[in-house]
């Protein structure tokens, strides 16, 4: 079967199988013509279907011990960013749905978030903990400009003073600048900006469809012009990928006016695993065993390594080397903090409902 080849604006053509299919799929054509690549005729690339989805909750509660944030809100599942890299592709499988082509291009839209959140923050007993946005996909990314939903919690969170960090790799989240400068005076409010690589071209093949990486430092000016904190995310650190640049990385974002930032190793969970190296072969075939090597060498022979004390940084001489670039760049640059310290104390429940229709009359 001929490798398939990503279309223009996709991280993947691959619509690969997952782990809770009933069956073993045998090579099909999945209608984009990646069994035949040598056709004359081009095909057209797969566009983008949003599913809205009404859901019971949208907070999830997180115990990792290696994770900051004790809540988390996800508007979005899939992500038409189209990051190749990316841990949550997994999450697709439990829709039926492939990790490849399918979490790119179908994006399910939690319409009723707001609602749900209003409803937790209204519950007896609710206390105010550490909150974040977009930890497994992307809040702003294309769907949020027509469906609003991620301003939508922003407004209730600006409303109730419940504090909250967000982390994104897209423009978009300048448009809530009203909402979240505001908030980010009085210690509400974080915002952290992920980039990957300065790189143009190494872009937009490992990330197709989000914005520009000198578009993101913009972002950082932004909202550091505005008095919000501003924090970079330089995940995932790929081997001779992506990791050469990591003082190039963090030396812009400071420049831009990032003040705190983090770094992850890459990390491949089931599915994203066989779609990394699949994207590796096509694009890098020189290295791909060399990046491949030096993964599993970070991660104790294995492609992932699942476990808490080590699944964000790796193990061994190579993980505790880029640790230390890392931490002499960050002292360098005065990025000196993985955190930014948010105010927990001022959260109020949300004001009741407000009747509508005839029962306003009595």
């Amino acid at each position: 079967m001929p490798v398939p080849v990503p279309s223009k604006g996709r991280g993947t053509a691959w619509a690969i199988e997952h782990r809770f299919a009933a069956t073993d799929a045998a090579p099909f054509d999945d209608g984009w013509g990646t069994l035949d690549q040598q056709a004359a005729e081009q095909t057209l690339a797969p566009g983008t279907q949003v599913i809205e989805q009404h859901v019971r909750s949208i907070l999830s509660t997180n115990d990792s011990p290696d994770i900051s944030f004790e809540l988390s809100i996800n508007p979005y599942r899939g992500c038409e960013h189209g990051c190749i890299y990316c841990f949550a592709r997994p999450t697709h499988s439990y829709l039926n749905l492939s990790p490849g082509l399918d979490f790119e291009t179908k994006i399910v839209a939690k319409v009723n978030a707001a609602e749900r959140l209003r409803e937790a923050f209204a519950r007896r007993g609710y206390e105010s903990k550490l909150l974040n946005i977009g930890s497994a996909t992307d809040a702003y990314q294309p769907a949020e400009r027509r469906l609003r939903i991620t301003r939508g919690v922003i407004e209730l969170l600006a409303e109730c003073g419940h504090a909250f960090s967000l982390v994104t790799k897209s423009s978009g989240v300048e448009r809530d600048l009203d909402l979240i400068a505001p908030m980010a005076a009085r210690g509400l409010a974080a915002v952290y900006v992920s980039i990957t690589t300065l790189d143009g071209a190494l872009a937009r093949i490992m990330e197709p469809r989000a914005a520009a990486s000198q578009r993101r430092l913009r972002t950082i000016e932004t909202l550091a012009r505005a008095g919000v904190p501003v924090g970079v995310s330089v995940s995932p650190v790929i081997p001779f990928i992506n990791e050469p640049e990591l003082e190039r990385v963090l030396a812009a974002a400071a420049a831009a006016g990032a003040t705190s930032a983090f770094s992850i190793v890459l990390r491949l969970p089931w599915e994203v695993s066989p779609l990394f190296q699949q994207w590796l072969a096509q694009h890098f075939p020189d290295r791909a065993a060399r990046v491949m090597a030096r993964v599993r060498e970070m991660r104790g022979g294995r492609d992932n390594d699942p476990r808490f004390a080590s699944r964000m940084r790796g193990e061994g001489v190579w993980a505790e080397l880029l640790a230390q670039r890392f931490k002499k760049a960050c002292a360098r640059l005065g990025l000196n903090r993985d955190r930014i310290e948010l105010d927990l104390t001022q959260f109020r429940p949300p004001r009741p409902a407000r009747a509508t229709g005839q029962g306003e009359l009595f």
